[in-house]
């Protein structure tokens, strides 16, 4: 199966693509490592992003998308517009796609009882990317 981990931030959607098949997960290729939302955040904005995304979901037969989750409130929280750009990502229609959020706490918990079977800096993944392949991992792992 095919997940595409996302990290919402500030504007940006970074996405990684990862799949399991049978024990063994692998990193299919793709150009797209960030997918935008226009500085106006209007409606036509988001619904661009949003169908920005549906093509690069579509395109790639993701079936799953994991997305790290933000704070809503502290230190850590996340801005006004990553919970829009959540939402855009959670209301696609058209896509049998399922949307899961993981909270921080998950993550931890997954990694600590399976970690990453490879350091990230050997994926050939850019740095920025870190969190969005975390969040595919984690995806894979969590029930």
């Amino acid at each position: 199966m095919l997940i595409c981990g996302v990290e919402l931030s500030g504007s940006d959607a970074v996405v990684c693509l990862l799949s399991l098949n049978k024990g063994q997960f692998s990193l299919p290729e793709s150009k797209v490592r960030k997918i935008t939302l226009k500085k106006n955040h209007s409606r036509e904005d988001l619904l661009q992003f949003q169908a920005s995304f549906a093509a690069f979901i579509a395109e790639h037969d993701v079936k799953k998308v994991a997305i790290k989750e933000r704070m809503p409130k502290g230190k850590f929280a996340g801005g006004a517009i990553s919970f829009k750009m959540e939402a855009a990502i959670q209301l696609m229609s058209g896509n049998e796609v399922e949307v899961s959020l993981l909270p921080s706490a998950t993550i931890k918990s997954t990694l600590a009882s399976n970690p990453l079977p490879v350091p990230f800096s050997e994926t050939g993944l850019k740095v920025f990317q870190e969190t969005a392949f975390i969040a595919a991992y984690v995806g894979h792992l969590a029930k």
